[in-house]
């Protein structure tokens, strides 16, 4: 067999294994009981040592100086494999097993500091945890001949560093001190919405939600929704498993939320299956992944057309008054600028800056400028001075998000690069599809799938982020794309 062959028998079998853990993973936030949590940290680390241990073996270093691949997609498959093994071998089989038990011992207690808002709980764990990535991103950066926070972000977004990121970060910071003042004075020229009459019974959002999910093209022979208390996409590209979690006096955290996954999905639904459980055959990253999530939900579904067409259903599911449910109303609710503490559930154009702050915190606590226990004390003063309030407790501040306590260090910046893209590639789209207005107020998105399988899914890991957007817009990433968005569609009267 040849060297090519065997690497690609071998890393079949690796993502064999990721999807196992993945199914771990979801099942932790989804099914688990809380008492399955220390056992689940082991079993995680035992399939990250056996990951580890396959892709750092000898033959697999033989066999990369020795293959050989004809044809762009084998080539790049090829690439791709020696970069995953140029960062596996920067790390000792030991050290990924330990980060695995530590993250899963600092998740589950995160639930529990989070519920009590007592960051002190959870303190000594994210202390670990933050130890251990400080030991990752050091070998890391040191194979691959970056700066340690660099090396972490290189895991999930090839190709981007802090230095491609600053920049932008802060012309938008900029950009926004102008604008948000300006939306909230034309927000507040157009007076308050109509309520929308609740409550929403839960049984009604869950066939709403899955109903949603199935017109943006979700197929639910290969997908489930479920619930958690983090909503999620995870699973494998032919067994998708998205969450959610209902509020029976908000349907919007539930319905946005599922249609937000629903994006995810359909990127993993579509890539190319003829490099199924292949590098190249991969998303392209997680901004690329993030696009895909904000142009179904940010770009399409909270659209003045497809905003039409989901009023109707709403209506029909939840009954009371018409007029709430018009694109008009539904927009002054989902498109509404608003200072607030949750990421989650900020609008788009506030988004960035909770982005941000999170960006310049974990590049400091991996740097070493930041200590853990300093952490609640910065990020009160980072949201100040970026939106202008300050949180009352540590539920509302540094414990919010799962990220940092489950050791997903250097992901955050793909949130805002991907709503950049997003943008970006909505402009292109409408090029190429001058009816989807007309599509959207019908409910039929079957045009706009079709365009990002070609553009997007169907390219696999093939491109970088950048080559990515120059192949499906004509240019590299242009952040003025999604100001330019944000003014049209927050900036007028």
């Amino acid at each position: 067999m040849p060297a090519y062959a065997r690497l690609t028998a071998r890393f079949a079998r690796l993502c064999a294994l990721g999807e196992a853990a993945g199914m771990l993973h979801w099942d932790a936030s989804a099914m688990m009981p809380p008492g399955g949590g220390a056992a689940r940290g082991e079993q995680l680390a035992a399939l990250a040592g056996l990951r580890h241990e396959l892709l750092v073996s000898p033959e697999v270093t033989l066999d990369l100086a020795e293959a050989s691949a004809e044809g762009q997609w084998d080539q790049a498959n090829l690439d791709l494999m020696r970069h995953a093994h140029l960062r596996a071998t920067a790390l000792p089989t030991a050290l990924v097993e330990a980060v695995e038990r530590a993250n899963s011992a600092c998740e589950k207690i995160w639930r529990q500091a989070k519920a009590s808002a007592d960051f002190a709980l959870v303190r000594p764990y994210l202390e670990e945890v933050v130890r251990l990535q400080r030991e990752v991103a050091q070998g890391l950066g040191d194979a691959l001949a970056m700066a340690p926070y660099d090396a972490l972000m290189d895991g999930y977004q090839r190709g981007v560093t802090a230095e491609d990121v600053d920049p932008v970060f802060s012309a938008y910071e900029s950009w926004l001190a102008e604008a948000l003042p300006r939306a909230e004075a034309i927000q507040s020229r157009r007076g308050a919405a109509l309520p929308l009459p609740g409550p929403f019974p839960v049984p009604a959002q869950r066939d709403l939600c899955k109903a949603m999910a199935q017109a943006v093209g979700l197929d639910f022979d290969h997908a489930r929704l479920d619930e958690s208390l983090h909503p999620f996409c995870g699973g494998t590209p032919t067994d998708v498993r998205i969450t959610t979690f209902y509020d029976e006096s908000n349907v919007a955290k539930a319905l946005l939320g599922v249609l937000h996954e629903t994006g995810h999905a359909m990127y993993e639904r579509g890539l190319p299956e003829a490099f199924a459980r292949q590098p190249v055959g991969e998303a392209a990253g997680m901004a690329a992944h993030e696009s895909q999530s904000l142009i179904v939900e940010m770009q399409a579904c909270r659209s003045d057309a497809f905003l039409a067409f989901l009023g109707t259903k709403l209506h029909a599911a939840f009954g009371g008054d018409a007029a709430a449910y018009t694109a008009a109303n539904l927009a002054r609710h989902w498109r509404r600028v608003e200072r607030g503490f949750i990421r989650v559930d900020a609008d788009e154009m506030t988004y960035p800056a909770h982005v941000i702050l999170r960006f310049r915190l974990e590049r400091a606590m991996i740097e070493g400028g930041l200590e853990v226990a300093d952490l609640p004390e910065a990020w009160n003063s980072g949201l100040s001075k970026a939106l202008g309030i300050t949180p009352p407790n540590d539920a509302l501040g540094c414990l919010q998000d799962i990220h940092w306590h489950d050791g997903a260090f250097g992901y955050f910046p793909s949130y805002t690069l991907g709503a950049m893209a997003a943008a970006q590639l909505m402009a292109a789209l409408r090029r190429a599809e001058p009816d989807l207005d007309a599509q959207l107020a019908r409910g039929d998105m079957a045009p706009m799938m079709a365009w990002l399988r070609g553009a997007v899914h169907g390219q696999g890991a093939r491109l970088g982020f950048q080559d990515l957007l120059q192949s499906a817009t004509g240019k590299r990433l242009d952040p003025a794309d999604f100001t330019a968005h944000l003014t049209a569609r927050y900036l007028t009267d």
